[in-house]
């Protein structure tokens, strides 16, 4: 069993965590879709809700898991309320060395957002 706590068909190379800089707590409970480009167009590999710390580790089938393009789709706006000015944020990046783990951060207030490579 890898390190992780996945089982063997499984890898945990990609993370995200949210934080909601206008109270400066977790944004816990904010559905989050993981999706993969390929040939015919983009396909979700995992979904999941944040926990209580605002964090998620996606469970990616080992086959899912290569280099290329991925993105990220937020669903803020059941969390920030029907005032936000961006219901849903959408982070595509690039998986270059699919044997380094990712994690893609998100800052989030109701009127913008931040984004970045963490470690």
């Amino acid at each position: 069993m890898p390190s992780d706590g996945t089982t063997a068909e499984f890898h945990t190379r990609i993370s995200t965590h949210i934080l909601d800089t206008t109270s400066g707590d977790p944004a816990a409970d904010v559905y989050v879709r993981l999706e993969r480009r390929d040939a015919e167009g983009w396909r979700t590999i995992d979904e999941g809700r944040t926990d209580s710390d605002g964090r998620l580790r996606y469970r990616v089938p080992v086959r899912d898991w290569q280099a290329g393009g991925y993105r990220l789709l937020f669903y803020v706006e059941p969390y920030l309320g029907k005032e936000c000015f961006f219901p849903e944020i959408t982070v595509a990046f690039h998986v270059h060395d699919p044997d380094r783990h990712y994690h893609v951060p998100l800052l989030l207030s109701r009127y913008g957002y931040t984004t970045y490579r963490g470690s």
